[in-house]
């Protein structure tokens, strides 16, 4: 890749994967780049019995590789752990502390920070991490570092309201299995796919205990994915990959 001498000149340069350069190849670099972008997908997390345990992973890859053909960032590795506390009764899901998430982040962002670079986006695939990740954000800021970062439920709102149909739901649902139906078909088994959607108020998390005290789902499931399609995953997609797109363009010109 050739590196552009004037920073001014960063629109006109390519994204590039930090972990492919050496140490010295990564000080000359920096320079020339504005934002670093960190995608966040669980790569081991319940989605039911249609959807992998990697999904969220998987999506967050996704979703980097079409945005960093149209924005020039530098790109760390992918994180895939992260705080997802909902999840934790179904085998093989994986949950850090959410102070212990928080600080991987801040930490993150400070050793970047010592190479100069002040602006960092994170493409957020889950929901329970949207806490940790404003406290993030707010202590960073106190150090002169700015961290924005997709927030999914602000990003619905942006939707027809007639695209899905489901009564209601958010993991492994209507939304989430059409985004992969168009991303990866190949992975989804829409034979094994139910709705499962508690509808009682103030639960928090799920749980596969018919009276404990979250959502019931005995699936893993929250929502009702037999109505998903590609042809909605694209809209979806697509509107999550020019949200994304644009918030990291405002991003470089602050």
């Amino acid at each position: 890749m050739k590196i552009k001498e004037e920073k001014n000149d960063a629109l006109s340069l390519n994204s590039i994967e930090l972990e492919n350069l050496t140490w010295m190849q990564a000080e000359k670099v920096l320079e020339n780049y504005e934002v670093v972008l960190i995608a966040l997908g669980a790569r081991t997390k319940e989605h039911g019995p249609h959807l992998l345990l990697n999904n969220d992973y998987v999506m967050a890859e996704f979703l980097k590789e079409q945005v960093i053909k149209v924005v020039p960032v530098a790109v760390l590795p992918t994180l895939q752990y992260g705080y997802y506390p909902s999840f934790l009764e179904y085998p093989g899901s994986v949950s850090l502390k959410e102070e212990t998430f928080k600080q991987v982040v801040i930490d993150i962002c400070m050793s970047m920070n010592g190479y100069g670079i002040k602006k960092f986006y994170i493409i957020n695939t889950g929901i329970s991490t949207l806490k940790p990740l404003k406290s993030a954000a707010e202590e960073l800021e106190q150090q002169g570092i700015i961290l924005r970062f997709l927030n999914l439920l602000e990003v619905e709102k942006k939707h027809d309201p007639e695209l899905l149909q489901q009564e209601g739901g958010t993991h492994a649902d209507e939304s989430e299995t059409s985004i992969m139906l168009h991303m990866y078909p190949e992975v989804v088994d829409m034979n094994k796919a139910v709705k499962d959607y508690d509808s009682r108020p103030d639960r928090k998390g799920l749980t596969r205990n018919p009276v404990g005290d979250g959502a019931y789902s005995p699936t893993g499931i929250y929502g009702d994915p037999t109505l998903a399609n590609k042809e909605k995953g694209k809209i979806l997609t697509d509107t999550l990959v020019e949200e994304i797109i644009n918030q990291i363009k405002n991003l470089n010109e602050q």
